[in-house]
């Protein structure tokens, strides 16, 4: 480091100015403040020991630490407890040097000059000091070190991704340093018995059923309805992945085995042969054992590993704007090793890997499937980027190399058209290019993206696969016809930093708007061109930006936010607005505008405000979207419609809160919420979505609990059975336990700690 002292004016920070203190490294420029000499009677700080590096100690109540040595040091705010002095719990503010904890005491005032005499005055108690705030705590391996970002901070952060440290840093603090662990009071819901659905094996003795499980094999169970019907009626599912720091030594109930890759599947949710399933559990239709996997890894990853190495998860991403058809999961490792996993019916592999040097933290999907967007941290540059990758999806196992053997794809494009909406089923994914974050933005930690199209104008085209894009006269009508509403035209994705205190917002028009006009407005001879060139090969479709650069999506907007940004959802659909969770318990809701995701044009960086915010549990780590329940728009759990509420887990209280907005999303208020005895450490949720049926099931990733819990919170309602089945509308469905407020539905045990959860329905 060179330092300088500099009369009054304007300079430019650079090697011309200062010389090159760390050649071939980026750098900035700081101002250093000179201390003011103590003003006479006023109180200055001191530091009083605690104890040494590697020490324990313990506080009775809430207080600010200080850590390091001499001027390099680094303050968090801890409740009472036990804790270590160490680099682990404050980063490393003095690399190489031996550091101390600290607590600050003012000392005695400096003299003053005696007063005139004056009469004494009545003695008033000296005011208290301002106490600590209880919601906002230190985080574990903050990489921001007096005011800036640490390079040796950030350098090791970036190789924890994907472990408990990373976690804590990403979700922290949690409820155990909060003091809420160990809560007591709270309720314990009731849960109905599993019985098994073996009678309806293909193999079952009286030679009936038709479910193809072994009768000596595993068929699933069921709780709710009855009683067991050989028809199986109009059967459907929703498959859960989830990812998961997993044990080094798994617990004797699992397989003595490596679950390094940290990524399962379980069924949800269930409706069959006049039963409904709520209890998570491995899937009757890929379970292979509990040797193999038995949900605690899924098949998909067992496959991956023959071919490379999987460990540390870091994040899973999903598609959410086509209801009920968003199939598969995209869970990106610390490696930059990006993987599809799927369910019982889409489970087509697929899968790249990021640049060396760039470490993901967080990914996400656009509505229906178009593009992945994952936030990298650049260890090389120090800077924040977000890697834009083209997916692109088709039948089960059909790559791009066999679209001649096309069939059973459930309504998909003939061809993979990467860009395009889809079922979610991904058989291409392709690096396109990064967008950088400003400077302000180095540590980027959650992303969450929309294209602002609804559902309904997804579904216009039902079935891709009868839309055939190799003919003009098809093109010309998603172009400027009839079906020119039935894809994106724009998007926005909105990125937080929890350390840097930032949220940036980025424009996907530019990309989306070059997707339109080479899908669609291009000659038939240049589209056959580019479809015959489809590859992995920067000129390849669909090309890079370096190849193609006006397609690069733009930071338009980057906002200072007054506390750490926790998590961070983007609505699907209008009223365009952005939800950012921050620390202290509030959910901050953001007006988007009417432009950028208008599907039209227009739009401004002002119109991007806060509008309002909504108390909610402290350190928030997760916002779900409510996901669609059959044929229902509105309903007596959701009158204002899914589309009006999202559902907040705060880590730090351990609590799931639905958060009910009006119409138009200019006010809202907590509708619901969720404690419970068995749920002890929640960091996400998945709220269930499921073919026919109102399915108010939600499953909760427990990271210290070990487990994926589900709970109902409504009446379940089968609308495509008849009026004779249990769960019918005519009968008013089926009720919670009790009638109580929620109903537990069981534990999936996992070898490790979910962080996880994302489901989709599967007919």
């Amino acid at each position: 480091m060179t330092q300088k002292s500099l009369a009054s004016g304007t300079y430019v920070c650079g090697d011309q100015l200062f010389g090159d203190p760390a050649p071939g490294k980026p750098k900035a420029c700081y101002a250093v403040a000179t201390p003011a000499a103590p003003v006479p009677g006023t109180s200055t700080t001191q530091l009083k020991e605690i104890t040494g590096q590697s020490g324990s100690f313990t506080l009775t109540t809430t207080t600010s630490v200080v850590y390091g040595r001499g001027t390099q040091t680094v303050t968090k705010v801890l409740a009472a407890g036990t804790y270590t002095c160490g680099d682990q719990l404050f980063g490393d503010p003095a690399p190489g040097a031996s550091k101390s904890c600290y607590t600050a005491i003012a000392s005695a005032p400096a003299p003053a000059p005696a007063p005139a005499p004056a009469p004494a005055p009545s003695p008033t108690p000296a005011p208290a000091p301002a106490p600590s705030s209880p919601n906002v705590l230190g985080i574990s391996g903050d990489v921001m070190v007096n005011g800036a970002v640490s390079n040796a901070e950030y350098q090791a952060m970036a190789q924890k991704m994907g472990t408990d440290a990373a976690i804590a840093y990403r979700y922290g603090p949690s409820s155990t340093e909060y003091g809420t662990a160990t809560q007591s009071g709270l309720p314990t819901y009731g849960k109905r018995p599993s019985q098994s659905m073996n009678m309806v094996s293909i193999q079952n003795p009286n030679g009936r059923g038709n479910r193809g499980c072994g009768w000596t094999g595993w068929c699933g169970n069921w709780q709710v309805g009855g009683p067991l019907d050989y028809e199986p009626g109009d059967y459907s599912s929703s498959i859960l992945n989830f990812g998961y720091i997993a044990d080094a030594t798994p617990d004797a109930s699992f397989y003595k085995k490596s679950y390094a890759p940290g990524l399962g599947s379980v069924q949800a949710i269930n409706v069959a042969h006049n039963t409904m399933s709520i209890e998570p559990e491995p899937s009757w239709t890929r379970y292979d054992g509990p040797a193999n996997d038995g949900g605690a890894l899924d098949a998909s990853i067992v496959s991956y590993l023959k071919s490379f190495p999987l460990d540390k998860p870091v994040a899973l991403g999903k598609c959410y704007g086509r209801g009920g058809w968003c199939t598969s999961t995209l869970a990106v490792y610390a490696d930059g090793r990006i993987v599809s996993v799927g369910s019982n019916t889409a489970s087509t592999m697929m899968s790249t890997q990021l640049p060396s040097g760039k470490v993901p933290t967080a990914i996400t999907i656009t509505n229906s499937g178009e593009f992945a967007l994952v936030t990298v941290w650049d260890t090389a540059a120090m800077r924040g980027q977000v890697a834009v990758l083209a997916l692109g999806d088709g039948c089960q196992n059909c790559t791009m190399a066999n679209e001649s053997q096309w069939s059973g794809n459930w309504g998909n494009w003939k061809r993979s058209y990467p860009g395009l909406p889809g079922l979610g089923n991904y058989n291409f994914i392709k690096l396109i290019g990064f967008v950088d974050l400003p400077e302000s933005m180095r540590a980027p930690t959650e992303i969450s993206v929309s294209t602002g199209l609804a559902n309904n104008d997804y579904q216009l085209v039902r079935r891709y696969f009868d839309t055939d894009l190799d003919n003009s006269s098809v093109r010309a009508r998603y172009f400027n016809g009839d079906l020119s509403n039935a894809y994106a035209r724009t998007g926005m994705a909105v990125v937080i930093s929890k350390s840097e205190k930032r949220a940036a917002f980025v424009d996907l028009r530019p990309l989306l708007a070059y997707y339109k006009q080479q899908y669609f407005g291009q000659s038939q001879s240049g589209f056959n061109s580019m479809i015959a060139n489809r590859g992995t090969q920067p000129s390849q479709w669909p090309y890079t930006f370096d190849v193609a650069p006006s397609q690069k999506p733009s930071v338009i907007k980057v906002m200072d936010l007054d506390n750490r940004p926790t998590a961070v959802k983007v609505a699907l659909a209008a009223p365009f607005r952005a939800f950012i969770a921050t620390q202290e318990g509030k959910l901050r809701v953001f007006d988007l505008g009417s432009g950028y995701l208008n599907q039209q044009a227009g739009g401004t960086p002002s119109d991007i405000v806060e509008r309002f915010s909504v108390a909610v549990g402290r350190n928030p780590t997760g916002i779900t979207y409510a996901k669609e329940k059959g044929f229902v728009v509105a309903t007596e759990t959701y009158p204002n419609t899914v589309e009006r509420e999202v559902i907040v887990t705060s880590r730090g209280d351990r609590k799931v809160q639905w958060v009910r907005f009006d119409a138009n999303i200019n006010a809202g208020s907590v509708a619901r919420t969720l404690q419970e005895s068995r749920m002890v450490d929640p960091i996400s949720t998945e709220d269930t979505d499921n073919h026919g049926t109102e399915s108010y099931v939600l499953s909760v990733a427990d990271y210290g609990g070990k487990g994926i819990h589900n709970f109902l919170y409504g009446t379940m309602v089968w609308h495509t059975y008849g009026a004779s089945s249990a769960c019918s509308k005519e009968k008013g469905g089926c009720k919670l336990l009790n009638n109580a407020a929620f109903e537990y539905g069981g534990t999936f045990k996992v070898p490790g700690k979910p962080f996880h959860a994302m489901g989709a329905n599967i007919n």
